[in-house]
């Protein structure tokens, strides 16, 4: 494990941004210094993923979050709001029994995905989709008609970690629509994870699906397909239960330290409140929940007052379609423009390597230089791509700069969405580390003079047209909003 004292010490010995005023500079020493020591950041961490636990939006629990992180600003004296929105539907799943049946009989371990429609006792054939491709379905023909279709999948580990995790998204969308093309009643996806881990993936049609969907535990998966495979007939039966409903109410957290000279330009912090209900959402995202109050925290305790105004948002709506920072973004048109950077934390505990930097060149150099306060905790290097996924999304769209940390996998992708997502999987250490890197940032932009522009429609649409965000859009059922007009920016 790494001395803090020792990290602390590597830091201080670093170049600090020329961009810098000397104040400017010392503040951000200290602040570093602060981040690698003592504070609770471990402790709000524990306190909202065992206290709390998993905080769907909409649920009891994520009401229960929302009033904890506003307390938690609140004591440590950072102005802080709560900004209702409207989410489009309500789903929660409440219960789902599964069972095979035919030739042999047995119980299987299910979820529903979310915005799976609500099903009874729905008994069909199961039949062996492959792994969902384009050949398989052309060899199942009609034989997909009317049945239930067991989906193959890869094992998605440490190894293969996120690439794995964003091919498991761009899959499932595939073979969701193909499914549902060839006149499947329901999918079965087997669990991507071994040892009897379940874990929830969006509907890939999001609010706008209309089957029923299912993720069955892996071992139980395997056994259903070798009896396919051996000619076995094989049924299918589930139940699936869920609190749906329409239009409900959620809550932003938002905080804010106001800038000394220039109060009207926004440097925006985010960090997701919402989680799954399997597990407590600590990697995803509680780990960064926490980082984000504590960083407010020790600037309100330093009495640093950036030049910009830094805003803080603890997103709500983020695992159902991005809602929270979209809403965000509606209610606060009028200040887009005023927005000098959004940045995203959403990749649990691993080690911050760069960031995200949204097919923005310009963004590049800048996130270069204020990186280098923290050079010894790098390298770092920034993928200047744009990216779905995370709240940063209805900032790329509105063509405000936006940045999303580029972190390690460690041991997120593995207990992504899963019930193994609990306190135990984080790098408390890591977690330390990562908030220095993420101060030293956000306190670059919130006191330099550089700006860039918001992004015109036109160079919004050029920057779709030229990268893979349009296919990404789709994966994450977003397109259609964009396309639509109902998301991003058209004037």
């Amino acid at each position: 494990m790494l001395n803090g004292k020792r990290v602390f010490v590597v830091v201080m010995m670093l170049a600090i941004p020329l961009s810098l005023t000397a104040n400017a500079a010392d503040d951000v020493q200290k602040l570093i210094a602060a981040l690698l020591g003592d504070t609770p950041v471990v402790e709000d961490l524990q306190e909202l993923t065992d206290t709390i636990g998993g905080r769907p939006t909409g649920s009891q629990a994520n009401q229960r979050a929302v009033e904890w992180a506003a307390s938690k600003f609140r004591l440590a004296e950072v102005a802080v709001t709560t900004e209702e929105f409207e989410m489009p539907a309500q789903w929660q799943e409440e219960s789902v029994t599964a069972q095979i049946s035919g030739d042999i009989e047995f119980a299987v371990d299910a979820v529903a995905k979310p915005f799976s429609i609500e099903v009874k006792n729905l008994v069909a054939p199961l039949i062996d989709g492959g792994k969902g491709t384009a050949d398989d379905f052309v060899k199942l023909g009609d034989a997909a008609q009317d049945a239930w279709l067991l989906i193959e999948t890869p094992v998605l580990d440490d190894k293969v970690g996120l690439a794995g995790l964003f091919a498991e998204y761009s899959d499932a969308s595939k073979i969701e629509s193909r499914a549902f093309g060839a006149g499947a009643l329901g999918v079965v996806f087997m669990s991507s994870r071994p040892k009897n881990l379940v874990y929830r993936h969006n509907a890939s049609r999001g609010f706008k699906n209309s089957y029923p969907l299912l993720v069955i535990e892996r071992e139980q998966a395997k056994r259903a397909l070798r009896l396919l495979r051996s000619d076995r007939s094989l049924q299918f039966t589930a139940t699936i239960n869920v609190h749906s409903g329409g239009r409900y109410k959620a809550k932003n957290v938002i905080a804010e330290i106001s800038g000394s000279q220039r109060p009207n330009e926004i440097v925006l912090f985010g960090a997701h409140l919402d989680s799954h209900d399997l597990g407590t959402g600590a990697l995803d995202n509680g780990v960064n929940v926490a980082m984000l109050i504590n960083i407010a925290r020790q600037m309100v305790r330093l009495n640093i007052r950036p030049e910009r105004t830094i805003r803080f948002a603890l997103w709500n709506g983020e695992e159902q379609g991005l809602v929270g920072s979209w809403k965000y973004a509606e209610q606060h048109e009028a200040e887009l423009d005023n927005h000098v950077l959004a940045a995203s934390f959403d990749i649990g505990s691993g080690k911050t390597s760069g960031f995200f930097t949204g097919g923005r060149p310009e963004l590049v150099g800048l996130v270069d230089q204020y990186l280098s306060p923290v050079a010894g905790l790098g390298p770092f290097h920034q993928v200047d791509v744009p990216i779905v996924g995370t709240d940063n999304f209805d900032f790329l769209i509105e063509g405000v700069p936006n940045i999303v940390a580029v972190q390690d996998d460690a041991n997120y992708a593995s207990n992504y969405h899963a019930e193994s997502d609990t306190f135990d999987k984080v790098d408390q250490q890591q977690l330390r580390l990562n908030s220095a890197i993420s101060a030293a940032v956000l306190l670059g932009f919130a006191n330099s003079n550089r700006k860039l522009q918001r992004q015109t429609h036109e160079e919004i649409v050029s920057l779709i047209e030229s990268t893979t965000l349009e296919s990404q859009m789709r994966d994450f059922a977003v397109w259609d909003y964009w396309a639509e007009g109902e998301r991003g920016r058209h004037d």
